[in-house]
């Protein structure tokens, strides 16, 4: 048997673990570890990301543009069927 000293309970040596040399049960260690990791940030401003995203989405749309113009050039010949003939 061992007592947490965290939260007081008793608990069996398979159900404790030493941490510090402390014996401290898993509820205890992991709300420790939780409250020794540092809060996610939701939004972080990355300047380099930013940019290559925007890079990214000027060479999407430079590929599209290119694509329709080279879409639009088609005669429409072709289209018709009459190029064949």
């Amino acid at each position: 048997m061992a007592r947490c000293p965290s939260c007081r309970r008793f608990f069996c040596g398979e159900c404790v673990t030493e941490h510090h040399g402390k014996l401290v049960c898993v509820a205890c260690l992991a709300a420790s570890v939780e409250a020794a990791r540092p809060a996610k940030r939701r939004f972080s401003f990355h300047p380099a990301a930013w940019i290559q995203y925007g890079l990214a989405l000027a060479i999407a749309w430079g590929l599209f543009y290119l694509f329709a113009r080279f879409l639009g050039d088609i005669p429409d010949a072709f289209h018709d069927g009459t190029i064949w003939e």
